[in-house]
């Protein structure tokens, strides 16, 4: 592929994400995007079976929300949230609190992901601090979890997994044990917080489906014994629904379905449908009132620069009335149906581990993956976008993707992996 002038003259200067610059395959040039599809500069066209990281849950360039943006850049694109407000941030934190039910009531603002878990983390310990327990400075976290690539999210992600194994010895100790999966496990991390539940602030997992650390799903029976387990030794219970919010797992939230509610919740990724930067930290009322004092110290002292940034609200609020006007969580049901009829076949190849399904997220687990740059030039030749990453091909589309292009995507994994041994 011969590239355009832009792509060669910057390229040099360019530092990209998650790549040894020296070996990485030069990304693929894209200029225009729309519904599942992504434009290529040499006029292919690919279909993006990852809906950039998960974020565009309604497709790319959706009217509604591009019209939402358009109107609020020509209105107002951004004022300080420090000591000034404004009509799209405060309409979108009354609308999360109504979505995510009676107890999660308060919305801090963030730009990302990995701060918004960055700033529950900080809650959960400032609360214990501001009732005067100054011992409370660990997390119980879980194997398989990815949380960020900030220093303090760092700290709470599965040490094995890889990412982030170069930084051990530098990142804030915490305890990092398997899911409580069954009830032998249960019993065995019921006892372990008898003795270490006082040096806890709080408990961090990410409901029903662990992301970026392997693609690992469990039973909302799991999250409803975390309550459980939290509730008895008196522990904060956080749940990071960056990957999980808004309709992924089939349920608007995935926490929906254990029939419980967390103290702390984090929202980011598809919060504006995949369309500019915004990420949500929203805490109970029992949490909010440790903060509620006469005392400047009992703030909570954080405020990112583009705190609450009018744009990515308005965005988030065209994202929300898409929910409500279109079928969004009886479209992740069919995607759902189809990704376990199209992955199926998967699962009779020698080198493949595990298929699994939850909702609009699809996963060929394999036993390894020798060569993944290969393994994903094949991916682009059969016409679609796949980033496998460990040893996994996932698939997680728009909620509004064409049964045709699901097909096609299925269809390049399951003829991809049966053709060649990654």
């Amino acid at each position: 592929m011969h590239a355009p002038d832009w792509m060669a003259q910057g390229q040099p200067h360019i530092w990209l994400p998650y790549a040894q610059m020296k070996t990485a395959t030069p990304p693929l040039p894209v200029v225009r995007s729309h519904g599942s599809r992504l434009e290529l500069a040499d006029g292919r066209s690919l279909i993006d079976g990852v809906a950039s990281w998960w974020t565009a849950c309604h497709g790319y360039n959706h009217p509604h929300i591009a019209q939402a943006v358009r109107a609020q850049l020509d209105a107002m694109p951004h004022v300080m949230f420090g000591g000034l407000t404004h009509e799209p941030a405060l309409t979108l934190a009354r609308r999360l609190a109504g979505l995510l039910g009676p107890g999660l009531d308060r919305v801090f603002y963030t730009d990302s992901g990995s701060v918004a878990v960055e700033v529950a983390m900080k809650m959960a310990l400032q609360f214990w601090l501001n009732q005067g327990e100054r011992g409370r400075s660990r997390f119980l976290a879980f194997r398989g979890g990815y949380h960020g690539d900030t220093f303090g999210t760092m700290a709470v992600c599965d040490p094995e997994e890889g990412m982030h194994s170069l930084f051990n010895g530098m990142l804030a100790g915490h305890d990092i044990v398997g899911l409580p999966r069954d009830e032998a496990s249960l019993a065995e991390l019921d006892a372990w917080l008898e003795a270490r539940a006082p040096q806890l602030a709080g408990i961090l997992v990410e409901p029903l489906a662990q992301g970026a650390g392997g693609m690992l799903l469990h039973d909302p029976e799991v999250l409803r014994r975390l309550r459980r387990l939290a509730d008895k030794h008196g522990l904060l219970l956080i749940f990071d629904e960056i990957f999980t919010g808004f309709g992924r797992t089939g349920t608007l939230f995935a926490f929906e379905q254990a029939g419980i509610r967390p103290d702390i919740i984090t929202l980011s990724k598809a919060l504006t449908g995949g369309t500019l930067p915004l990420a949500a930290t929203v805490a109970s009322d029992r949490v909010f009132q440790a903060f509620w004092s006469d005392d400047p110290a009992h703030a909570l002292m954080h405020g990112p620069t583009f705190m609450g940034n009018a744009l990515a609200c308005a965005a988030a609020n065209a994202s929300l009335d898409l929910f409500q006007t279109e079928p969004r969580l009886a479209q992740a049901q069919a995607i759902s149906a189809a990704l376990a009829a199209g992955l199926e076949p998967c699962r009779e190849l020698p080198w493949v581990r595990d298929v699994r399904v939850l909702g609009a997220i699809g996963v060929v687990e394999l036993d390894g993956i020798a060569d993944r740059e290969a393994l994903k030039r094949r991916l682009i030749e059969a016409g679609v976008w796949v980033r496998p990453f460990g040893n996994v091909v996932y698939l997680t589309p728009a909620l509004t993707i064409s049964d045709e292009d699901l097909a096609v995507l299925t269809g390049a994994v399951a003829s991809v992996l049966r053709a060649q041994r990654p």
